[in-house]
């Protein structure tokens, strides 16, 4: 028997999921020994950034801003609260609310990242306005799926 034709609409590389799906991989790569130099992973280091943005908020927030279900969050905010940078508790006024805070060591690590853009930025070799443009586009990419859910 002779292998199926192959068809080019399902070659890997002519895949917007794949090419979407590899490039978040390399970018992570990048940001690993960035991470490392303070103690984060890279599912961490987001839920920082929106603590950084905004600090006292719940889970369901934070949840919503990583797009993700706050069921899957818990593990990683526990360890973040064991390894001292946030602490969480139940809202005095609906106590299935549990609401993060974060505690000096994890306002401190907001220093040592603001580093990270231009190191991301030099390694894309990029400037600051074509890596928001990229970033635009991939947003209302993002946005445009959203909707067709």
């Amino acid at each position: 028997m002779s292998p199926a034709k192959s068809c080019a609409a399902l070659h890997l590389d002519n895949q917007l999921c794949f090419a979407l799906y590899s490039t978040s991989l390399m970018l992570t790569k990048v940001y690993k020994p960035l991470l490392q130099s303070i103690g984060l992973t890279y599912p961490q280091y987001l839920a920082m950034l929106v603590l950084w943005e905004g600090d006292g908020i719940t889970v369901g927030d934070i949840s919503a801003r990583l797009l993700t279900d706050p069921g899957s969050l818990t593990p990683l905010l526990k360890r973040l609260e064991a390894e001292g940078l946030i602490t969480r508790t139940r809202s005095s006024a609906d106590e299935r609310v549990v609401e993060l805070r974060l505690t000096a060591q994890g306002r401190a690590l907001q220093k040592q990242a603001e580093a990270f853009p231009a190191c991301i930025a030099e390694a894309l070799g990029q400037s600051g306005s074509e890596l928001m443009a990229l970033k635009d586009d991939v947003i209302a990419l993002r946005d445009k799926l959203q909707n067709a859910l």
